[in-house]
């Protein structure tokens, strides 16, 4: 077969730019593909984890977030509160959270938390799901002289400390629920995934 007369430049060419526009519809096909991979909105509501960042959540202050349709409290526990807690043991129905239910294995401790400063509780009261309120500020006129600091249901009345354990006397019967996480790092928390281990 003889090449005489074939332009071997324009060949080079329209093979290159074939190549290139297969290259970049593969890669356009490839993305919803790829996309379709992730939890959607509605499978994150059913139960996919979500991530926090805590780099900003100053000493005694809290924050929100959504999991499982339901919000869950990160409340950065200053040295007092965590030195307050063991205080409210005599007035609390189950001051050594023995419904295993209640929290994962490695948060049944004095705290109920993987780190001391940290607590991560469902905001739900476990009365009637009311959403109850953080009361960090110590002995209110309205929750009276021994009040350390805790969440308080205005549904019913509930009345729950630092930890989400549950006073002695309340519509509530167990503690506030704290949900299977982990650390990431020093500053992002895994709400929902705890790898079987903190």
């Amino acid at each position: 077969m003889s090449t005489d007369g074939v332009d071997t430049s324009r060949r080079r060419f329209l093979t290159a730019a074939t190549t290139v526009v297969g290259a970049v519809g593969a890669v356009g096909a490839a993305v919803p593909f790829v996309a379709s991979m992730w939890p959607s909105a509605r499978a994150q509501a059913a139960g996919a984890p979500v991530e926090a960042d805590i780099s900003k959540l100053e000493p005694g202050a809290m924050m929100t977030v959504e999991w499982r349709g339901k919000p869950v409290w990160i409340v950065h526990r200053t040295q007092q509160n965590i030195d307050d807690l063991p205080k409210n043991d005599p007035f609390l129905r189950d001051p050594e959270s023995e419904v295993e239910s209640q929290q994962p294995p490695y948060c049944k401790n004095a705290y109920r938390a993987i780190k001391p400063e940290y607590a991560v509780i469902v905001g739900i009261c476990t009365h009637l799901g009311c959403s109850p309120t953080y009361r960090p500020e110590i002995a209110p006129a309205d929750l009276g002289e021994n009040w350390l600091g805790g969440f308080f249901c205005p549904c019913h009345g509930s009345r729950f400390d630092l930890a989400g354990r549950v006073f002695q006397g309340v519509p509530a019967n167990i503690n506030l629920l704290v949900p299977p996480h982990m650390y990431l790092s020093d500053t992002r928390i895994l709400i929902g995934k705890d790898e079987g281990a903190a």
